[in-house]
This record gives structure tokens, C-alpha cells and sequence, in this order.
């Protein structure tokens, strides 16, 4: 034992008996060990085969993989059209691009109408949902801020960005809106964009405002010509006058465009398909705008200063049909329908249907002159009332009996000279009834004028054989029948055209997206009356304004020589269908010996002033005719009028 190591202590045990066969321990001797107790066997765990549930996965694979090839080949194979067509229609968008419309230009080439850049402002719906916006009142923050800017109910475009067709990937907000209009909400888009940036929790609630290009039309006189002119609807399409007449002329053939989108904003790289728009026609009018713009002055000041219901001027060029104007008062500015009344919409010249009066005097002249049964020079003995028929006939005014001849009976305008003169016309009454009914239809009563013009009415001018006991009387001086303005310019038109009715025109021509010129099919004529004839008229025709007897000298032009006729009728009010008030009116032409210009003024109830068509018409007409002959640089002949003889002494 070291003297490093403790002794050992034993603590003493039961005694072992000793093994057998073994050597006893000796005294001082480590114990033997304890055998270890036996190891319980380890159980190993064995596997079942593997191959039934492979078998069992390989199948539900395979029945899997058999689901999707059938499912494959339905969608390739089957349904492929109808999947196709499908993803087309959501993936790409087509717009209609709006064919620039082609202008409206007067005789030298001014604007009258035209057509300037513009924008539909458009949305996707589907960019407005709560989906896309994470809010719940997307369309309704929207509307606020639209409807201001656009001028819209706030609550129809509420209704157009949450439409009932959750799928709806288009909708129109406001067609043909200026740049100013689109610039203010892309200002406001473009603000929201930049806040949203900065701050989270602002949504950009405009981002499914789009805008498309377009044009919006545009009339730069305001309402010089408006009746002529029309307007366009909010379809583009015209909605009265020329706009609409030449409507498919102008309008040219809208294109298409196509382009893959996503999310409202078109995928550059996918590529786009386009047919370009191909622009209407420009159309060359005949009308004159500083003429148009005499006559409008001129009718609008005496309307007015009349109290007046309306009033027309008509200016026409004598030898070849066109009108050089076409006024009407009141009227509306094409710019702005909103502040249009319904009742001054379209062209009044060639729509309204009245009494002519004694303007009409000229064709009961021309037959009882053309049929040989009198001369300028013929006598006439005029009382102051004739009994005819049921009725009591007069003049305008009482007077002793006249003794007057037939160019008398044309410059006092005497509605008894006028019946006893045409009574001549037939052997019987109802033979002059025909023959004075076929001068009227060859003069253009009855019928339409030519000018295809939308709303134009013929006018009223029953068969002869219908004619009424009074009608057979008062027809001759022009009540009874009724007629358009056109028409009422067209009868003096073709007196100073020689006897040779020519169709009036309003068109010129139109111009092509190609430039060239296509000139207007030439207008239709037809004589009327010899060439003999109409000189006589032309001169009894000057003895109503140059004569001091005559009822229009009011209309004298110094330095011309003017040939024209009043006319004063009993006017037939539209809203009851009686007598009320009267057509007030003067016709003629100059120079009366070389015609070129014929202008005619009808003004609808005055109710202030004078109401006789010599007094209010004439100076229209002598204003209007001044202007028109300056403007195209018409000359006075210098010859000296015929003066016929009027009157005679019994």
C-alpha cells in the first residue's frame, strides 16, 4: 500500500458460501464480480412489401393524369373555339376611332362649320370595386370629383361606374369633351397618383378614368346660318340642316383599334391592330357670309322692333338658282342647344307653310299675260267692294272705284283688279280655276323646291276641282294657298330669269379626304312663261316701287332700277289653326332690267307698329338688296325705266 493512499474501510456482509469447485478466497482479496444479469432479446419490427401501396399511389396519379389529358383535350380540342374567343374578348380591347367629320364652307371658303380635337372620357368599372380599390364608396368619390368637371349628375355617374354587369370593362362618361376638360382630370389624376405615393392610406380613385380621342364640332359665326347649318347630336351624327341632310358626305367611315390589355393600361409589347378612319367630305355651301350676315342683321332688328313671332329673308342669285342666304328670326346658336328653344330648331324659310298674299299676285298676272286675254295697258274698272260668290270681296283700303290699268291693278295691289282680271282666264269660272292652278304648280306651288333640305314642307295647293266658293277668289291674290319662303323666292326668280325656273341650290360642291373637287349635279330647269312675259312683268313689277301710286317704294335703291311687289295676308296661327294676325312681305329683284339678285323678306305677326308688307318688309328688303349688289360688285345699268301707266281717266 502507498503511504499516498487511505486505508480502506470494510464493511462487513453476510458470508457467501464458497463456489464450488473453485479455490476459496484468501483473506485480504478483492470480491469476485457479479455476473451481469442476462440481456433481454431486442424484437425487430419487419416491414410489410411495399408494392400494394405503390400500386395504390400509381393509380390515383394515373387517374389524375387521366383527368387532366381529358380536361385537355375538351379545352384544345372540343372548346377550343369558345375558350379562345373568350380569353380574346378579355384580353384585348377594340376601339371605334371617329372619323374626322369634313367642314362646312361658304361660296369663298369660310368656315361655317368645322371640327376641332376633342376627347371621350371614358372608365373601366372593373377598376372602381372595392376589389381594386380596398373601399367601399370608390364610384361614389369618383362622381364627386367628375361631376363638376364634366357637368353631370353626380348620381348617373355613380350608375355608370357600378354598373348591374360586374363584368362591364367600358363605359362612356362624356362624349366630345375639349382639352381643357380631359387636362383638368388628368391634372387631378396625376395629384392623387403623387399622394397616393407618399401617403397610403389615399386611394387613387380616378384611376380608371380614360379618355379616348375624338372631335367635337364647332361653329365659328355662333348662330349666323344656324338654320342652314343644323347641328350635330350627341351621337356625332346631324340633327337638323345641312349637318344632317349631307350627314354621310360629311361624317366619313370611323376606323377601329384593338390592343392587348391588363389592368386597365394596354401592353405595349403584345402589338395592336388598327384601321385608320378615313374623313368625311368638306362641303362648299353657295350661300355668302357677309350677305347671310346682311339679312340676319336686318330681319333680327326688324322682328324685334315688330314683336314679331318670326321672320325669313331668302337672297338668290336670278340666273343660277343659288342662294347666296337663308336668314331666320329668332334662331339658335349650334354651339349651345341647351339655351335653344324647340321652337326656333331648323330652318323656318323652307318649313313654315303660310298665306302668301298679294306676293303672289306676279303669277296671276303672268297667265292672264301669257294666256293673251290682256296687256299692262288693258283697262280695269275697280269698285270698292265685288260681290262673288257668297261673299263680299275689298281691297286693303276703301276707296272710290279706281279706273286703273292691269299694271295699276299690280302696283295698288288690288285683290278685286286681281279677281276680275283672272276671271278672264276661261269661258267659265271653273275653267279659269285650271288654268290659273296649272301657273301655279309650273311656278313651284305645291311642290318641293329641290333642295332636299330635311323638314321642307310643299306647301298647300288643293285641285282645282276641290277649290271651295271663296277659294276660286281669294287663290288669285294669294290667300287660300299656302307656300314656304323658298318657293315664294323662287316665282320672282324665275320672272327675272326670263321665264326659265331653276332649281335653287344650297351646295356648291364637296371636297374629298383626296382633295378633289366634285361640283354639285347641275339643278333642273324649266320654262315657265316666255321670255316676253317675263319682261312685261319685270316692268310692271318696277311701277310698284318706282310709281308713286305703288304700294313698295319703300324698297327704291338710288342708282337701280328695282322691280319687286308687297304683300299683306291674313296669317293662319299654327296653334289653333284660325285667322290671327298677318304675313307681312316683300319680293323683288334687281337690277329690274338686267336681273341678278332676287331677295325676299316675310315677317310672321307683328304685333307692333305697322303690320303692312311695304312698310316693315321693304326697307328690310332695300337694306338687304344694297348690301348683296355691293358685294357682288353689281353695277346700275343706267337705262331708263318703261314707266307704265297706272291709272286712266274713264
Amino acid at each position: 500500500m502507498s503511504d499516498r493512499e487511505a486505508p480502506r474501510r470494510r464493511v462487513p456482509g453476510p458470508a457467501k458460501p464458497a463456489r464450488s469447485g473453485g479455490a476459496q478466497r484468501r483473506p485480504g482479496s478483492r470480491p469476485a464480480r457479479r455476473p451481469a444479469p442476462p440481456r433481454r432479446p431486442v424484437r425487430l419490427i419487419r416491414l410489410g412489401s411495399p408494392r400494394p401501396r405503390l400500386r395504390m399511389v400509381s393509380l390515383a396519379l394515373t387517374l389524375v393524369l387521366l383527368a387532366f389529358v381529358v380536361r385537355l383535350l375538351q379545352v384544345q380540342g372540343v372548346d377550343a373555339s369558345t375558350y379562345a374567343a373568350k380569353a380574346e374578348k378579355n384580353r384585348y380591347v377594340g376601339y371605334t376611332l371617329a372619323a374626322e367629320r369634313g367642314g362646312i364652307t361658304d361660296r369663298n371658303g369660310v368656315a361655317l362649320a368645322t371640327s376641332v380635337d376633342a376627347y371621350d372620357i371614358t372608365a373601366d368599372p372593373t377598376l372602381f370595386s372595392r376589389e381594386q380599390l380596398k373601399i367601399d364608396d370608390g364610384p361614389e368619390q369618383a362622381a364627386a370629383l367628375l361631376a363638376p368637371i364634366l357637368n353631370q349628375d353626380q348620381a348617373a355617374i355613380v350608375g355608370k361606374l357600378r354598373p348591374e354587369n360586374k363584368n362591364l370593362r367600358y363605359t362612356l362618361l362624356a362624349s366630345r369633351q375639349t382639352p381643357q376638360v380631359w387636362k383638368q382630370i388628368k391634372d387631378l389624376k396625376n395629384a392623387l397618383t403623387t399622394k397616393a405615393e407618399k401617403d397610403k392610406s389615399t386611394v387613387n380613385v380616378l384611376a380608371g378614368v380614360l379618355s379616348v380621342a375624338s372631335s367635337k364640332r364647332v361653329y365659328p359665326n355662333g348662330d349666323l346660318a344656324a338654320g342652314i347649318l343644323g347641328w350635330v347630336n350627341s351621337d356625332g351624327k346631324g340633327g337638323g340642316g345641312v349637318e344632317q341632310q349631307l350627314n354621310k358626305e360629311l361624317s366619313g367611315k370611323d376606323g377601329e383599334i384593338r390592343y392587348a390589355q391588363s389592368g386597365g393600361r394596354q401592353v405595349p409589347t403584345v402589338g395592336s391592330t388598327e384601321t385608320p378612319a378615313v374623313p368625311g367630305s368638306d362641303v362648299e355651301l353657295t350661300i355668302d357670309r357677309d350677305i347671310q350676315w346682311a339679312a340676319q342683321n336686318a330681319i333680327s332688328e326688324q322682328v324685334a322692333k315688330s314683336k314679331a313671332d318670326r321672320g325669313y329673308v331668302i337672297v338668290q342669285d336670278t340666273q343660277t338658282g343659288e342662294i347666296l342666304a337663308m336668314a331666320n328670326s329668332p334662331g339658335f346658336d349650334p354651339n349651345d342647344l341647351s339655351e335653344a328653344s324647340a321652337a326656333n330648331l331648323g330652318n323656318a324659310a323652307v318649313q313654315d307653310a303660310y298665306e302668301p298674299g298679294s306676293t303672289a299676285k306676279v303669277i296671276s298676272m303672268a297667265a292672264v299675260l301669257e294666256e293673251g286675254v290682256a296687256t299692262p295697258g288693258t283697262f280695269v274698272v275697280v269698285p270698292n267692294r265685288l260681290h262673288r260668290g257668297d261673299r263680299l270681296f275689298k281691297d286693303d283700303i276703301d276707296h272710290p272705284t279706281w279706273y286703273l290699268t292691269l299694271n295699276g291693278v299690280l302696283a295698288k295691289s288690288s285683290n278685286i283688279g286681281t279677281i276680275l282680271a283672272t276671271g278672264q282666264l276661261g269661258k267659265t269660272q271653273k275653267q279659269s280655276n285650271r288654268i290659273l292652278y296649272d301657273y301655279l304648280r309650273k311656278f313651284g306651288f305645291g311642290s318641293y323646291t329641290g333642295l332636299g333640305y330635311p323638314g321642307e314642307t310643299p306647301g298647300i295647293l288643293a285641285a282645282p276641282g276641290t277649290w271651295s266658293t271663296s277659294q276660286q277668289y281669294t287663290i288669285p291674290f294669294g290667300q287660300g294657298v299656302s307656300i314656304n319662303a323658298m318657293q315664294a323666292a323662287s316665282v320672282y326668280s324665275t320672272v327675272a330669269n326670263g321665264g326659265v325656273r331653276v332649281e335653287p341650290t344650297l351646295v356648291r360642291g364637296t371636297e374629298g379626304p383626296d382633295g378633289q373637287f366634285t361640283p354639285a349635279p347641275k339643278p333642273k330647269k324649266t320654262r315657265v312663261i316666255s321670255a316676253k312675259t317675263a319682261k312685261t312683268l319685270a316692268q310692271m313689277l318696277e311701277s310698284v316701287v318706282d310709281d308713286r301710286e305703288g304700294t313698295g317704294t319703300k324698297a327704291r335703291i338710288p342708282g337701280y332700277r328695282v322691280a319687286g311687289k308687297t304683300g299683306t295676308a291674313n296669317r293662319v296661327d299654327p296653334a289653333t289653326g284660325r285667322y290671327r294676325g298677318y304675313t307681312s312681305s316683300f319680293a323683288g329683284f334687281a337690277p329690274a332690267d338686267k336681273p341678278r339678285v332676287t331677295v325676299y323678306c316675310a315677317i310672321q305677326n307683328a304685333t307692333a307698329g305697322n303690320y303692312f308688307g311695304g312698310q316693315i318688309c321693304g326697307p328690310i328688303y332695300k337694306k338687304v338688296m344694297e348690301f348683296a349688289l355691293k358685294t357682288l360688285q353689281v353695277p346700275p345699268t343706267g337705262a331708263k325705266a318703261a314707266k307704265l301707266p297706272v291709272s286712266y281717266k274713264p
